[in-house]
């Protein structure tokens, strides 16, 4: 099998199902690097898609946390003090979820379960990438797989990120860390990027979906 991985999807719910068309579950491993959730006009709707595909593909799926998820998560157990998700696209989240008048403490657990990366042994996936400074796994490390913006170090396996867009629309092959930057901000109304690789990390190709207007702009 190869693999298909697809960027920051930030309730881009059209985007997502156009990019989703090219997936082949029979022959790819589908993996999402994180922040599946705010900004976009259909969080819940996102949400409810990934449940049903990780129990329909439980081998071939793959999610893994965003720092979006964590915020979120933070929030919904009470430990949001300066409700920092609020302002960072939770608040439409929350408004979506009432819209249609769903807890979305109802993801709390899936949302809690999702693990910090996916790999094989060539290619490591996470969402912000592994900086070399600090626990990467702790969930408040500024440059852990959470939220890291500094430089990616070089390790023996490719590296896949989002979490960082790329507003040219372009998903980046950085040489010097050996990695990948996939996100091309469809919460900002450019694309939607997934890159396509041989299991050994051998790049194959990319393919990018302008973002739907329904994702963004106000729902009539």
């Amino acid at each position: 099998m190869s693999v298909f991985i697809i960027g920051d999807v930030h309730g881009c719910l059209n985007t997502y199902l156009s990019l989703l068309d090219h997936w082949d579950p029979k022959t790819e491993t589908l993996v999402q690097v994180g922040d599946l959730v705010d900004r976009g006009n259909f969080s819940p709707s996102v949400l409810q898609l990934a449940v049903e595909l990780k129990k329909n593909f439980k081998k071939e799926v793959h999610y893994i946390k965003g720092n979006h998820e964590q915020m979120m998560i933070k929030y919904l157990i009470g430990k949001d003090k300066q409700k920092n998700w609020l302002f960072n696209g939770g608040q439409l989240t929350l408004h979506q979820f009432d819209m249609l008048n769903i807890d979305p403490g109802n993801y709390l657990n899936w949302l809690m379960d999702l693990p910090m990366v996916w790999e094989n042994d060539a290619i490591k996936v996470s969402h912000a990438g592994l900086s070399g400074i600090g626990n990467p796994e702790d969930p408040n490390n500024p440059d852990g797989y959470l939220w890291n913006r500094k430089p990616l170090i070089k390790i023996s396996k490719l590296q896949v990120i989002g979490h960082t867009p790329r507003w040219n629309g372009k998903p980046e092959f950085n040489p010097d860390s050996n990695s990948w930057n996939i996100d091309t901000g469809a919460y900002g109304g450019i694309c939607l990027t997934g890159i396509k690789l041989k299991n050994d990390g051998t790049f194959l190709e990319t393919i990018s979906v302008p973002t739907d207007e329904r994702d963004i702009g106000k729902i009539k």
